[in-house]
């Protein structure tokens, strides 16, 4: 797009440059990601300011800034440089009539759903999607600008803290497709209640075209809140579910000694077998919802099982499994936390754990839960106590207490550990050769390194 053509899509006016100059390459908010040609957000900041990066985005390729003042450099200068962004992303999506647009959401899920669905619809064509979980409302018209006219799907992670935030991404980006992964507790301090929570979520599909016009909303039939959403949208729906009556369905499931799912994908009378890379139940269930868009897109049932087949952990800190030289087998699952992601990571814990294999949790806090946040991260010690876990090392403050306070009474040993450092020296010591160890926080935790120095110590090898 030219300076005349962004301005005449997002306002504002050109500064310092020809109209005619040309952005050919994404539009970044981080001055380390410019690329030749491409165009630099300068965003305002509490702490930093985008704007005195201006020049190293210049020298670095770009081929003008985005600002809210001038910056003695080529620039498009508008009032709101965060809405501009949102502005030119839709106006970008736009002029890609070609490109099916899918929005992921949900609690529980939608980050490991989003990279499986990338994955899968990369068979059939060039595939674009947020990188990790910038699902907001920078991430996604930076995951916008990385499409060109040769994209076939463009996958979109849709993020939340409140109602009204999701209605606000689809307008960024009107997604044909929308996903549901599921509604659970995550954020319910922001939220105030489940309910508000489906509210938001369910925004996604009301967002969606009729199904006469393409309109495909797929959800998860196994969770009432989120197969209600099917009254809440003209498009076409599509469930999925595990050994349920829904429309995509994984049956005769199995389980290996690495908690890898394989199961019969079922649809519309057939049938394809997926042996999955992936690990845990819960990766079932966002495979199927991978499946699912890939299906209801009219792909064979025999080359979506394949490609479902072929999915691996994208993002780090999700469910990233390595046995190290001396047996110890550590799952990473340290980048993000809530009450129904814990569940399933334990459960998967659980299913790593057998042949007198030892499961240990390291669990760090979860976040932004209110004053519900005690009984939570007690029934999360409940529920490791539960699958028999040998040791819990709890990690934190007050709410790592209520870990200790729910597997209190029983067979597993808790242990407290103000912070990671501290975690460290009781699992260097503590654990032995063949122990399962899960290790799972809220990122705001910083689990992620203590992950990594498990892995490291004393030498890994990849399961």
């Amino acid at each position: 797009m030219t300076l005349q053509e962004i301005t005449t899509a997002i306002g504002g006016s050109v500064d310092n440059a020809p109209d005619t100059v040309t952005v050919t390459a994404p539009v970044v908010f981080d001055s380390r990601r410019v690329e030749p040609g491409g165009m630099f957000v300068a965003l305002p900041g509490e702490h930093v300011d985008g704007h005195d990066y201006a020049a190293q985005a210049i020298e670095a390729g770009a081929a003008a800034v985005l600002a809210s003042r001038p910056v003695g450099l080529p620039a498009v200068i508008v009032e709101d440089v965060p809405a501009a962004y949102g502005r030119l992303a839709r106006a970008i999506v736009g002029r890609l009539p070609q490109t099916t647009v899918i929005g992921v959401t949900g609690s529980v899920g939608k980050t490991s759903t989003k990279d499986i669905l990338a994955q899968v619809l990369s068979a059939f064509g060039m595939t674009v999607a947020n990188r990790t979980n910038n699902n907001n409302e920078l991430g996604l018209p930076y995951a916008v600008s990385l499409a060109t006219a040769a994209t076939g799907y463009l996958v979109l992670e849709m993020g939340a803290r409140g109602v009204g935030h999701i209605a606000r991404l689809t307008r960024i980006a009107p997604p044909g497709v929308g996903v549901v992964t599921r509604v659970g507790r995550a954020h319910l301090g922001e939220f105030g209640s489940v309910q508000n929570i489906a509210l938001a979520k369910g925004e996604i599909v009301e967002a969606l075209p009729a199904a006469g016009d393409g309109g495909l909303a797929v959800l998860n039939g196994g969770d009432a809140l989120v197969a209600a959403m099917a009254r809440r949208t003209n498009a076409r729906v599509l469930t999925y579910g595990i050994e349920n009556p829904a429309d995509v369905r994984a049956e005769d499931v199995s389980m290996d000694e690495l908690g890898r799912a394989g199961f019969h994908l079922a649809h519309d009378g057939q049938t394809a077998e997926v042996r999955l890379r992936l690990h845990g139940l819960h990766q079932a269930s966002n495979a199927l919802a991978a499946a699912a868009v890939a299906l209801g897109l009219g792909h064979p049932i025999e080359a979506v099982a394949e490609a479902v087949s072929r999915a691996e952990v994208m993002s780090p800190g999700r469910m990233q499994v390595i046995t190290r030289a001396d047996g110890v087998t550590v799952v990473n699952d340290a980048y993000n936390a809530a009450p129904g992601a814990m569940r399933a990571a334990i459960r998967a814990l659980h299913a790593m754990s057998g042949n007198g294999r030892r499961a240990v949790a390291v669990l760090g806090e979860m976040a932004e839960l209110g004053e519900h946040a005690a009984q939570l991260h007690r029934e999360v010690g409940q529920q490791v106590a539960e699958i028999g876990a040998r040791w819990l090392v709890a990690i934190g403050g007050a709410d790592a207490e209520q870990y200790a306070a729910g597997a209190a009474g029983t067979g597993t040993t808790a242990d407290r550990a103000a912070d990671a450092a501290q975690a460290w020296e009781l699992l260097r010591d503590g654990l032995r050769p063949g122990d399962v160890v899960l290790v799972k926080a809220a990122n705001s935790a910083g689990l992620l390194a203590l992950a990594d120095k498990l892995i490291d110590e004393p030498g890994a090898i990849t399961a």
